[in-house]
């Protein structure tokens, strides 16, 4: 008996989503709440479960279609259809041997020609941006599928090779250039309209300063090993900037408010967005409440979201809002950035990367681990005083992380 799939509900406001992945094919067995495909929303993947155990049955969409809430997707065949599949393609693997030349060319055949279908549409672009084989590529996504992180890994060691990189160039002089048209993942659209909006909209400023970062660095070596001990986590920085942010931001209450028409609504709150990494780019869970808990506490839900984002369980709740942003450029190796506003938000600061540079101290040139603090803003209602004012407040905290424990 088949057993319809269908679009589930997909959270408040959102009516449709577009199919990124078919995680089963037609004809392999699926259980119970087994992932069978991957719909993309305007914020985050989320994975369709089989309602029952069987064989998959036909795709009713193709990858990259526009499904709405409640539509059909797919059959899955419910019963014993499944080890009829197992039993079929045994007798293909005794046979195989008894033509030794001709499989031994068709699987590879298959694999080649199949390799880019399997992929997901960001995955197929990153693969493409970076000019490398899928069939080079070891995936380590579930059942073995590629992922960004895994295209990266792969960049990342071909450009290390210049030398190997250098023969292959060189061989396709004579070769026709390519072009392939991949259409943009609900996700990027969805970050390119806001970020456009952004910039159509707010009267948007960047001011920077520099932090030495000799404080925090030690403050990390000295207490790491026995606060991953007491919290299950490890001490990162950014436990230490989103404590600061929360701190400054209440000095400074314009840098945490929002424009609605032509009413400025201050907050009392500092719900902080973190942007991290996620397999489709990134996405901006939120921190309610930040003010409000100690580094550890910050360090915990930071290393929480991270994790899900990863794996594509994050929620749509644990997205909207934020009343201000904090984006780490740093740990991809930006020097310097000016971080675009993330609407209706009024700020958002930009973190970089540590770098040894000489400063003068007492009057000696000394050498220093510093970073770079970007803050983007809306001059509409952030005059250039406060910005600086809360970059300074922010600098002062992270300098002497003293100021976070007494409050000053």
């Amino acid at each position: 008996m088949a057993t319809e799939v269908v679009v589930p509900t997909l959270g408040e406001s959102i009516t449709e989503a577009t199919l990124g992945e078919w995680l089963k094919q037609p004809g392999d067995a699926v259980a119970v709440d087994e992932p069978i495909a991957s719909l993309e929303t305007d914020k985050v993947s989320v994975e369709v479960p089989s309602p029952v155990a069987g064989v998959m049955g036909e795709h009713a969409v193709k990858v990259g279609d526009t499904v709405q809430v409640g539509a059909l997707l797919a059959t899955v065949d419910a019963g014993g259809s499944a080890p009829a599949k197992t039993e079929a393609a045994a007798p293909a693997v005794t046979q195989a041997p008894a033509a030794a030349p001709a499989p031994a060319a068709a699987p590879a055949a298959d694999e080649s020609s199949d390799s880019p279908a399997a992929l997901s549409p960001s995955v197929r672009r990153a693969v493409l941006e970076h000019g490398l084989d899928p069939a080079t590529i070891k995936g380590t996504g579930k059942d073995g599928r590629i992922t960004k992180e895994d295209v990266a890994a792969a960049a990342a060691n071909k450009s290390s090779a210049p030398a190997l990189a250098a023969a292959p160039a060189a061989a396709p002089a004579g070769s026709a250039r390519k072009e392939e048209r991949v259409k943009m993942t609900r996700l990027r659209q969805t970050i390119a309209k806001r970020l456009k909006e952004a910039q159509n909209t707010a009267a948007m400023l960047t001011t920077f300063n520099d932090v030495d970062m000799t404080a925090v660095i030690e403050a990390r070596a000295k207490y790491k090993d026995l606060f991953e001990k007491k919290h299950g986590v490890r001490l990162g920085f950014m436990g230490f900037f989103v404590k600061a942010a929360t701190m400054a931001l209440k000095d400074i209450p314009s840098v945490n408010a929002s424009i609605e028409g032509d009413e400025i609504i201050y907050h009392d709150y500092a719900d902080i967005s973190v942007a991290v990494s996620a397999p489709n780019g990134l996405v901006v869970p939120v921190i309610r409440d930040a003010q409000d808990l100690t580094v550890a506490g910050i360090e915990k839900t930071i290393g929480d979201f991270g994790k899900r984002a990863k794996d594509g369980t994050l929620k749509m709740e644990e997205m909207k809002g934020g009343t201000f942003t904090i984006s780490n450029g740093g740990v991809f190796g930006s020097l310097m950035s000016t971080p675009i506003i993330n609407p209706p938000q009024s700020a958002v600061l930009g973190l970089h990367r540590i770098e040894e540079r000489p400063v003068v101290v007492d009057g000696q040139i000394v050498i220093r681990p510093m970073m770079y603090l970007a803050l983007s803003y809306d001059h509409r209602i952030i005059d250039g005083r406060e910005a600086v004012t809360f970059l300074v407040a922010l600098k002062n905290a992270i300098q002497d992380p003293t100021r976070i424990l007494i409050d000053l």
